[in-house]
């Protein structure tokens, strides 16, 4: 096939423009592997790309989608051959380099990881760049008992609870035996929330406010997706030798603390990088999905849309409009 569908944004001056269009082969420009995209899936930084580049993207025209999962059909890197089921998730890929928004891509192999036994390639864009970031968190938070020798985890707040990093966050850690809090402004999502694996509902409005240096201690780790007042008062609000998992900004990348919760209860605020994160941690990551992800379950709160779909509602994720994850067909 010398054509295929693709995502195509554009800018010229201030007109900025997303469109699906046909292109050929020749348009994948870099990278050593050639992958028949199956899916990818529509995360916050695709949202903020879609709507206008987000300041990420600086070469026109450009493919976006910061993930995929497909099968090798060429490839002069000695780890992959056609026929491999791969997945990706960061790198810069969607923003610096062409992305998955695109029924084919080309890309370097150092960036692909091997999709596990037992995981579709469907199943791992229901994860995602977002389940990938929450898996993250998770392992995290995990390592208060691990590699930092202490006391168990009981207590664990998520932030942002609806969107693809926090539910995944709340099933993934639920799944690890921790009782899980999750907050939301969506009064409407608690069941949602509860069948993910969430004990306690907390209403955004409780936490989203200015907070004193040191609260009441109520936290054993937090995976916080927002940022700004939030992320503050989780902070005040974290037992000592806590851990604080930060991945997001959707509240503000702003963060007015003290030094106060670090030096007087030890808390260690553990910032999340899936982006530049190691091919090895990747690796390991995706080989517990099995132990940490009901797909059963995700797959209820998944939405399955087209590339015709994304260039219409993709604003949605950042208006706090979609619940669960949004995977991406790109041939549908």
């Amino acid at each position: 096939m010398s054509k295929f569908k693709a995502i195509v944004i554009h800018q010229e001056g201030e007109t900025f423009t997303r469109q699906v269009q046909e292109i050929d082969h020749s348009f994948l420009k870099e990278g050593d592997v050639t992958v028949k995209v199956e899916y990818s899936s529509l995360n916050y930084k695709d949202g903020m790309i879609l709507k206008n580049g987000g300041k990420l993207v600086k070469d026109y025209p450009h493919i976006p989608g910061i993930d995929f999962s497909g099968t090798v059909t060429e490839s002069s890197d000695a780890n992959f051959k056609a026929g491999d089921k791969v997945i990706l998730t960061g790198w810069r890929v969607g923003e610096i380099y062409y992305g998955g928004y695109a029924q084919y891509a080309k890309v370097k192999g150092k960036f692909l990881v091997k999709t596990p036994e037992g995981v579709s390639n469907k199943d791992a864009m229901a994860l995602g760049t977002a389940g990938f970031t929450a898996l993250l968190c998770a392992f995290a938070i995990q390592a208060r008992e691990t590699i930092l020798l202490g006391e168990p985890i009981k207590d664990v707040l998520v932030t942002g609870a609806t969107g693809g990093v926090g539910s995944v966050a709340v099933m993934a850690l639920a799944k690890m035996g921790y009782q899980v809090t999750a907050v939301t402004g969506k009064k409407d999502k608690v069941d949602f929330l509860k069948n993910l694996g969430a004990q306690h509902i907390l209403d955004r409005s409780e936490i989203d406010v200015d907070s004193k240096p040191l609260e009441a201690a109520l936290w054993d780790g937090v995976v916080d997706t927002t940022g700004g007042k939030i992320l503050a008062r989780a902070l005040a609000q974290t037992r000592p030798n806590g851990i604080v998992a930060a991945c997001g900004l959707a509240s503000n990348y702003k963060l007015d603390t003290t030094v106060m919760p670090f030096i007087i209860r030890g808390v260690k605020l553990w910032g999340i990088d899936s982006v530049m994160c190691s091919a090895k941690r990747r690796q390991f990551v995706w080989s517990q999905v099995k132990n940490l992800i009901d797909f059963n379950q995700l797959n209820k709160v998944t939405d399955i849309w087209s590339l015709e779909d994304l260039v219409q509602s993709s604003s949605k994720i950042l208006k706090g409009e979609i619940s669960g994850r949004v995977i991406v067909d790109v041939n549908k």
